[in-house]
């Protein structure tokens, strides 16, 4: 698979260039190591919903641009110059972020890959979460050192941390400050592989193809049942899960399910442990 790229929007503070069906969205602020300021994160909310329509889109990898994923909120513009304004206008200049960082990641309808090239600090954790797989360089720095500066890490930060690494890892790095890498991140659980950075983009890009040979329907309905099953009891979980199953049937255009059974059962030309059925091209 080898096409060319295509470059998409004209966004101030995020780049987006589209190849083989993979749209490479990347935070553009290396100077500030790519901190999400308001601008920014309008920016995203507009890259995400423009993408989610775009037909040649399959896969969104997000990444930063130079040595960074993203440094986290930018603390001038996010906090110092948003601090001083009435509440409702605070609420307003932040909004942006809580859309696209978790919510919209969250029920995206394509899937999406965090793609972690260097720094990944405090605010970055909630869209590296909010992505449905990470790969991270086995150099990337991850840090959660708002205790170093007086606050708690907010806006859901904590929440991806705990939903992601294990409690005593989560508590140790929230409560110290420290920095780990790449190698530890994916110890964690934090991100699913770690790589040398070399091959970070080469590695993300076979995981994306894998994905765009998925049934694009049933890949979505897969990864919103495991999102919403957390926390569900078994009875409930049970009977959304059937419920989700039939759904997934319903908006499959490409009817997988069917032709998943014939090729397996009838024909006997894959085995689905090794593989997916042959899709039409």
């Amino acid at each position: 698979m080898s096409g060319t790229a295509r470059k998409v929007g004209d966004w101030q503070n995020v780049l987006v260039d589209v190849e083989d069906k993979i749209a490479w969205v990347t935070l553009n602020r290396p100077a500030k190591r790519n901190a999400m300021s308001p601008a920014l994160n309008d920016d995203m909310v507009d890259v995400l919903n423009t993408l989610e329509v775009d037909a040649d889109v399959g896969v969104v990898v997000l990444t930063g641009a130079g040595e960074s994923f993203t440094a986290g909120m930018d603390l001038r513009e996010y906090f110092r110059a948003l601090d001083h304004l009435p509440y409702i206008q605070q609420v307003h200049g932040r909004r942006s972020a809580w859309v696209w960082q978790w919510r919209m990641l969250a029920s995206y309808s394509k899937p999406t890959i965090a793609m972690v090239n260097g720094w990944c600090f405090g605010g970055g954790f909630t869209p590296l979460v909010g992505c449905d797989l990470a790969i991270a360089a086995e150099e990337a720095h991850f840090g959660l050192s708002e205790i170093n500066w007086g606050i708690i890490p907010g806006g859901n930060v904590t929440r991806s941390v705990v939903q992601t690494m294990r409690h005593r890892d989560a508590m140790y790095y929230i409560m110290t400050g420290k920095t780990f890498d790449g190698k530890k991140a994916a110890e964690m659980g934090l991100v699913n592989q770690a790589v040398p950075l070399a091959k970070l983009r080469e590695t993300t890009r076979e995981l994306a193809v894998e994905l765009l040979g998925k049934n694009p329907a049933v890949l979505n309905a897969a990864k919103q049942a495991v999102r919403s099953t957390q926390g569900m009891s078994w009875e409930l979980s049970d009977e959304y899960l059937m419920a989700k199953s039939h759904q997934s049937r319903f908006l499959d255009t490409e009817n997988g399910r069917a032709k998943g059974l014939k090729q397996f059962l009838d024909e006997k030309s894959f085995r689905p442990g090794l593989g997916a059925y042959k899709r039409d091209e």
